[in-house]
């Protein structure tokens, strides 16, 4: 007997140890309905317009939200890390942005897995799991840059284009766009459309200059007479990169989103168009969607945000207005 119970404890003691050192258990679910809200990055003015409506969403549903994401929108691995802590804390959903349309996929399966439903937004992914695509129509977008770029020049010319980052489906779907509209139109050539301008505005500004660096003539000028660029950094930094070289309004240039200082260009007539989105609509429109499908109720696969364009014209109408300096 003397034997058996020293015998019984080790047991015990070992059995303790092995469950100290296996799977980390997942972390209670909150109380309340709990959204995660992922953005592709959190430094463009974009995403605050964004989480703005996502706020304003939680706040009418009653529902909490939770806003990460990753600093840089190249940072694939640690939107990854904040998908996989989400499905830890067992959020009641998640509603997010895919910095890649492909990298994401196993992702939002182990989510899935894991009986938390998805809802993405702004950009694409390559998956039938999902609940809903919370988007603008961004091939349409591009048209819409395509067409006002090519009436600009009255269908003729040379024009180059500022790629975004390879992965990024909604911007990918726009630089199609543009290149697709711009074919309705044989007396204009496409010279540049392989560069890409990258995460940050830096990196877009660096690359705009490169990509600017060939194309100018002995005079300063440039031998292009159109540019377009697929979102609000790589616009930004093509702004930025025209205006170092005095070249600000003498090359007709077409950008996407909206910023301070995009909505200053445009009224300046550095810029001649900007495709504008409605982030606000797009980050309550994602988490109504995943709050109606909590709750039950049928919600379309597919839902349209709009897309408008801007020029220095109508900027100063109230649709048009809000779109450009919305009220966060």
């Amino acid at each position: 007997m003397r034997k058996t119970i020293p015998m019984l404890m080790s047991i015990l003691l070992i059995i303790g140890f092995a469950g100290c050192g296996g799977k980390r258990e997942a972390k209670p679910a909150p109380s309340r309905t709990t959204i995660a809200v992922i953005p592709k990055g959190t430094t463009h003015e974009f995403w605050k317009s964004v989480h703005a409506g996502a706020n304003q969403a939680a706040k009418e549903l009653d529902v909490d939200i939770i806003w990460k994401g990753a600093l840089k929108e190249d940072n694939r691995e640690a939107q990854i890390a904040v998908v996989e802590d989400f499905i830890s804390r067992r959020v009641s959903g998640i509603v997010m942005a895919p910095l890649d349309d492909t990298a994401l996929r196993a992702p939002v399966a182990s989510a899935v897995r894991n009986g938390i439903p998805v809802v993405i937004f702004d950009s694409d992914l390559k998956s039938d799991l999902i609940v809903s695509f919370v988007a603008t129509d961004n091939y349409l977008g591009g048209k819409l840059a395509g067409k006002r770029l090519a009436e600009l020049l009255d269908g003729k010319g040379k024009v180059a284009m500022l790629r975004y980052q390879e992965g990024s489906a909604s911007t990918m779907r726009r630089e199609q766009g543009f290149l697709d509209a711009i074919k309705d139109y044989p007396g204009i050539e496409i010279v540049r459309a392989n560069q890409y301008g990258g995460p940050t505005t830096e990196t877009a500004y660096q690359a705009s200059e490169n990509m600017l660096a060939p194309l100018k003539n002995p005079k300063g000028g440039l031998t292009i007479q159109g540019v377009f660029a697929p979102n609000e950094s790589t616009t930004f930094g093509m702004l930025r990169a025209l205006q170092d070289e005095s070249l600000a309004g003498k090359v007709r240039f077409v950008g996407f989103d909206s910023s301070v200082k995009l909505v200053e260009a445009l009224r300046l007539g550095h810029i001649d168009g900007l495709v504008l989105q409605n982030p606000i609509r797009m980050g309550y429109l994602g988490v109504k969607t995943m709050v109606e499908h909590l709750r039950g109720q049928t919600v379309e696969k597919r839902i349209d945000t709009g897309a408008t364009l801007a020029t220095k014209e109508n900027m100063d109408q109230p649709e048009i207005k809000e779109l450009l300096e919305p009220k966060l």
